[in-house]
């Protein structure tokens, strides 16, 4: 009993600077706790420190649509990793941002064509692993396909449904690619491209969402409900927050194409 007593004095102490150290973890044993009481310990502390933030953030949100939650990552660390739950979505902008990028411009450029994606019989290849991509004039891009001249066929189907536009003509293992000229109705097919990859997008990240929220109710049985549910809010928040970002990147692509 004397033990117990000694280790729930240090309680107030415990609560006191893991609410300026959530970042490092939790605190480490008081002096003669044993290491058993100690977990649950930490357990509690954590669970306490949880339901304070969801009762904090329902007190502010009160008369507003939505209250924000802002969760350490290393209170719930055991659950799921939010940091990696970020990156993941991170990287669904970023691919998003490259695809912008990379394939949709008013100027068709011969990196334009590199990473167009080839069906052959060995598989799928970018178009640049098949064949030498080089701009003859600013109104013609080659594509020399003498290193896999049994891939021609498949490369020039793959230009012509790539989307851009695209009519190439061949000649022997030689594909010729004329620049369409910038007119209305391309820049306006270009930004329904824009809009078809952000709704791709949209749904990875709807998936990351769904694994993310999944990990958590894992836990359902060995953590309370607000955990859970705070869990859950913090999940959807940073959802919300990239969508927003992705919607903000079509309409500065769909400004640029429109001109």
């Amino acid at each position: 009993m004397a033990v117990v007593l000694r280790c729930f004095r240090h309680l107030p102490s415990l609560l006191y600077r893991s609410s300026f150290t959530m970042v490092r973890g939790l605190p480490q044993a008081p002096a003669g706790c044993p290491a058993l009481l100690l977990d649950g310990c930490r357990q509690c502390v954590r669970q306490m420190l949880l339901t304070r933030q969801l009762a904090t953030k329902k007190a502010k949100g009160k008369g507003q649509s939505q209250a924000r939650v802002n969760v350490s990552a290393a209170l719930v660390e055991d659950i799921i990793n939010l940091e990696e739950t970020n990156e993941d979505m991170r990287a669904v902008v970023e691919a998003l941002r490259e695809d912008f990028s990379r394939n949709l411009s008013v100027r068709t450029s011969p990196g334009a064509l590199d990473h167009i994606i080839v069906m052959t019989k060995d598989g799928k290849f970018p178009l640049n692993q098949l064949g030498q991509i080089s701009q003859k004039s600013p109104q013609l891009i080659v594509v020399n396909m003498i290193n896999f001249p049994e891939s021609t066929a498949a490369a020039t189907k793959a230009i012509r449904e790539s989307g851009m536009n695209l009519n190439p003509e061949v000649d022997g293992t030689i594909i010729r690619v004329p620049i369409p000229k910038v007119t209305r109705e391309h820049r306006e097919s270009l930004a329904k491209l824009a809009k078809q990859s952000t709704n791709k997008s949209k749904e990875a990240l709807r998936k990351v969402r769904s694994k993310s929220i999944n990990q958590v109710k894992k836990f359902k049985n060995k953590v309370s409900e607000d955990t859970i549910r705070l869990l859950e809010k913090q999940i959807q928040q940073m959802a919300d927050s990239t969508t927003a970002e992705m919607d903000k990147l079509l309409a500065a692509k769909t400004k640029e194409l429109l001109g």
